[in-house]
């Protein structure tokens, strides 16, 4: 285990840089390491620990902005915002177990640096989205600002959006400003039992593109369907397409009869899941509660078109009969576990995405070796890589910050 510095402020972050950057020592940037399983493992002498800083430094509810320190608890934040009756609308995953963690310990700067979001994801945006301000540290050890405390803000370069997905690579965050907003009075999801991969992306397409304002859209193969926590799911016995509906009692309730009337012509059965259920449903799918186990499966997350989603992963099946997967973001996000391979399946999964329109791959889960021998994030084309190590190197010059956690060597 590397040698851990804890520091108690933003000088002490600065100093800590400092001296790294000035005796050539990289640092290992964590908070509670609910994700250390995510990225490529950090082989550093010494660790900073960012989660002791942690707080509430501002809250304004009328206004909708919050301001903490990075190493808060995203549960404590989500308590905190429901005694307002508000929340954080990308609805950021608790993916602690899929790594053989604790649940519940994943931070507010942990879920900013990987930029995580849930499923409502394609409707409210992901993390970058509503992040308006910061203050870090360079890799020089250079306390900085950026964005502000508002909504509203001034033209310029967007660096709160920058350091969103950067994964501790750039700046070493000390103060972050979310902008927050009401939670909804109510939450229905409509459940289509019984269509396959195909009918259900289209069924999603057409609630997605209907103006009844559907906050999720997801589809649970029956295989995965059957390991729901949610006993009426659970019993189905077969495929799940889920379309969550939010806002007030009385909208809900006219939106997802709409919806039915919309999807009554897909020809299968048609039910609800009200509050409680709904609600759990919807963590199980945010969370992959399906894939947190067997633990040494690999693990995928794909992003393509959504009607491209049910080709990939036939695809892969073929290829792989043991592999299991599900759907989210209307088929935009794929879920994909595999059995242990010495490359993850790496050279499957990224030609059949290529070949079916193109798109990201994340190795989301694998050992630490898989992790150093194959790369965790999608390649970029050259010219994408090579702008995106001038940006390291403008942030972090001397290669301290959580150097090779996304690529090897930088």
């Amino acid at each position: 285990m590397p040698e851990t510095f804890i520091p108690s402020g933003t000088t002490d972050v600065a100093d800590l840089i400092k001296w790294a950057a000035a005796e050539g020592k990289p640092l290992s940037l964590h908070g509670h390491r609910s994700k250390a399983g995510l990225g490529r493992p950090a082989q550093t002498e010494y660790a900073l620990d960012i989660g002791r800083l942690s707080g509430i430094l501002d809250y304004e509810p009328a206004e909708l902005v919050l301001t903490l320190r990075p190493g808060t608890l995203v549960s404590d934040v989500e308590k905190l915002l429901g005694a307002s009756h508000q929340m954080l609308a990308f609805e950021p995953p608790d993916y602690g177990p899929l790594w053989g963690g604790a649940a519940a310990r994943g931070t507010i700067g942990g879920a900013i640096g990987c930029n995580l979001a849930g499923p409502r994801r394609f409707k409210s945006g992901a993390v970058r989205d509503h992040l308006l301000g910061f203050t870090g540290v360079s890799g020089r050890g250079e306390i900085f600002k950026a964005g502000a405390k508002v909504v509203k803000n001034v033209t310029g370069y967007d660096l709160p959006k920058l350091v969103c997905g950067a994964y501790g690579t750039l700046v070493a965050l000390t103060e972050v400003t979310l902008k927050v907003l009401p939670a909804p009075e109510k939450t229905r999801t409509v459940l289509i039992f019984g269509l396959d991969d195909t009918k259900a992306i289209q069924a999603l397409s057409a609630a997605a593109t209907s103006p009844h304002e559907v906050a999720g859209l997801a589809h649970l193969p029956a295989g995965i369907a059957a390991q729901s926590g949610i006993a009426y799911v659970a019993r189905a016995g077969t495929s799940v397409t889920a379309i969550r509906v939010e806002g007030t009692e009385v909208s809900v309730k006219a939106r997802c009869e709409a919806l039915r009337d919309l999807l009554v012509s897909v020809g299968a059965p048609l039910e609800e899941l009200h509050s409680m259920n709904s609600a759990w449903l919807w963590r199980e799918i945010r969370d992959v509660a399906a894939f947190v186990l067997p633990q040494d499966r690999v693990l995928w997350r794909i992003s393509v078109a959504p009607m491209s989603g049910p080709s990939v992963t036939a695809a892969i099946a073929q290829a792989q009969p043991d592999a299991q997967f599900f759907y989210d973001w209307a088929g935009g996000l794929v879920w994909l576990t595999l059995p242990p391979a010495e490359d993850a399946h790496a050279a499957l999964v990224r030609s059949t995405v290529a070949g079916n329109g193109g798109g990201h791959a994340t190795l989301f889960r694998a050992d630490a070796a898989t992790r150093a021998a194959v790369p965790v994030f999608q390649p970029q084309p050259e010219a994408l890589a090579a702008l995106s190590r001038r940006v390291k190197d403008s942030f972090d010059p001397m290669n301290i910050l959580n150097p090779g956690r996304m690529v090897a060597g930088t």
